[in-house]
């Protein structure tokens, strides 16, 4: 054995290490290294994005008694998933390719312009035009079997978010043991979906909350009236838009602001 072989080697300049203390590639080398300002991202285009964070709470203009001030988190979106997504996946989406196409009517690309694969579960993000349809065919086709809807929820990503504001409903097949999420994202001037009272009665009261905090119009719901708030309440609560803290609140004979017109610590 030559005395180079026992040599210590240099370190890697791939993805996986740098080729000196500053981090910089080497540009002979045939891998592809990441300085300190340069980072790998994920592709994150498609019917969700995601907001950096500054801080924490959404608190601008006062002290920092916290610790998180300087706290800085990017925007995350999963990346639209591809064939094959793996596990079950794969199954329901041919399944309900075939059974909307028995009806003869959109097909499941029209149904749904995206399908994410993200920590175990699949997301379908569905036309909204399509959702009543596609729920039908999701609860009553013998291979789907999604019985039961587990819950709807609104999600608000903030301004400078395309499509800010999101519906979820979660489906829940009790025959096979699995669970759906569908998603339709929405313009905040345009906030209206078609109620699933009439496929899951369940859906009732979770719509109702879900206009109530969010101001999502479930159109063609029985009954779409306030159910936390008092029925003269003016706003969504749970839109990034209402004022943090809601209202000041009165405590014995003392006025207590919202948190963000509080004094600042400087």
């Amino acid at each position: 054995m030559s005395g180079d072989e026992n040599k210590p080697k240099p370190p890697g300049t791939g993805a996986g290490g740098a080729s000196g203390p500053t981090g910089a590639s080497n540009p002979g080398s045939a891998g592809t290294a990441f300085g300190p300002q340069e980072i790998a991202r994920r592709d994150v285009s498609g019917s969700t994005a995601g907001r950096a964070r500054e801080g924490m709470f959404g608190i601008q203009g006062s002290g920092d008694t916290s610790g998180f001030g300087g706290l800085r988190l990017p925007g995350y979106a999963p990346a639209p998933a591809e064939r094959p997504y793996g596990g079950w996946f794969d199954e329901v989406v041919d399944e309900t390719t075939a059974a909307l196409a028995d009806d003869g009517a959109a097909d499941f690309d029209t149904c749904v312009h995206q399908v994410t694969v993200d920590r175990g579960e699949m997301t379908w993000y569905v036309n909204r035009e399509q959702l009543v349809r596609l729920a039908r065919t999701l609860r009553d086709d013998p291979a789907l079997r999604f019985e039961f809807c587990s819950g709807v929820s609104g999600v608000d990503y903030g301004e400078g978010v395309p499509q800010q504001l999101h519906v979820v409903t979660h489906l829940l097949s009790m025959t096979y043991r699995r669970r759906l999420r569908l998603e339709i994202a929405l313009e905040l001037d345009d906030a209206r979906c078609p109620s699933l009272v009439e496929v899951y009665p369940t859906a009732d009261w979770h719509e109702r909350e879900t206009w109530d905090m969010f101001g999502v119009v479930f159109e063609g719901h029985p009954s779409l009236t306030r159910i936390l708030m008092p029925d003269d309440w003016n706003g969504h609560p749970q839109l990034k838009s209402y004022p943090l803290g809601g209202i000041p609140v009165e405590y014995h004979d003392a006025e207590i602001p919202p948190p963000d017109q509080r004094r600042a610590y400087t």
